[in-house]
């Protein structure tokens, strides 16, 4: 393991719209903190610019509630088309209380929203999804980048307050690292021990991304070092065979 990690925001994105060439903004953004790739780099880049750029903003106008999204709008105090979009992007409601819907989305997560949000998209009106295929996303960045990256959003956690970022997608490394087999420092050998690698590298970036005006949606972290097979970010989620609480 390194003694440190350095972080760096990315300088002068500008408001990433639908159809830029995202991996083309984060390079020149690189270039110009004169940032070149090297071993242990990552980049983390914010859900919410890469959503952007893959054009998965929605119009409300333009979404017709149906009768459950109605009835659950009634439950929690939400607008209905919101409602809508949730439900459309999720496999089942987990919990609902006023102003708050917990679902299981179509990608696996369980989250609040179905990660939808509707701030800092520069666009009254709309709300912004999440990526088709975050995993394929982050692939197709780390291949135009030349380095690993981890597509990073903010959970709640069912058992403390707080958001902090996870790893949505992340190809180029080992979001999940199985450290079975291997002795600590006692030489005792591990048996239980699978860190989220992807999820500390997000939640490492949050604290320079920040969860408000800061406009810092992508964070090189430089000095990593990892063994381990690559594996992406749906790596990360637990089985239904090992899920205590569904």
């Amino acid at each position: 393991m390194k003694a440190a990690l350095q972080l760096f925001a990315l300088p002068d994105l500008p408001m990433v719209q639908a159809g830029d060439d995202l991996a083309g903004l984060l390079s020149a953004a690189m270039a110009r903190a004169g940032l070149a790739p090297q071993s242990g780099d990552v980049l983390a880049v914010a859900q919410k610019i890469v959503s952007k750029a893959e054009g998965r903003s929605i119009a409300l106008a333009s979404v017709q509630p149906s009768a459950a999204a109605r009835e659950l709008a009634a439950q929690t105090g939400k607008d209905a088309r919101l409602v809508e979009l949730i439900l459309s992007e999720s496999e089942r409601v987990v919990r609902a209380r006023p102003n708050l819907i917990i679902v299981k989305h179509r990608l696996g997560f369980v989250m609040a929203n179905a990660g939808i949000d509707q701030s800092n998209i520069g666009a009254d009106g709309h709300a912004l999804l999440l990526p088709r295929d975050p995993d394929g996303s982050a692939a197709a960045l780390a291949v135009r980048l030349g380095l690993p990256v981890v597509i990073t959003d903010s959970f709640g956690r069912a058992w403390r307050r707080g958001t902090v970022g996870v790893a949505i997608g992340a190809a180029g490394l080992p979001a999940l690292r199985d450290l079975r087999g291997q002795p600590d420092l006692f030489g005792r050998t591990l048996m239980v021990s699978i860190t989220g690698f992807a999820d500390e590298i997000a939640a490492a970036a949050g604290l320079v991304m920040g969860q408000g005006a800061e406009g810092q949606p992508a964070v090189l972290v430089r000095g990593l070092s990892w063994s381990g097979a690559k594996n992406p970010a749906a790596g990360l989620l637990r089985p239904a065979q090992e899920d205590l609480f569904p």
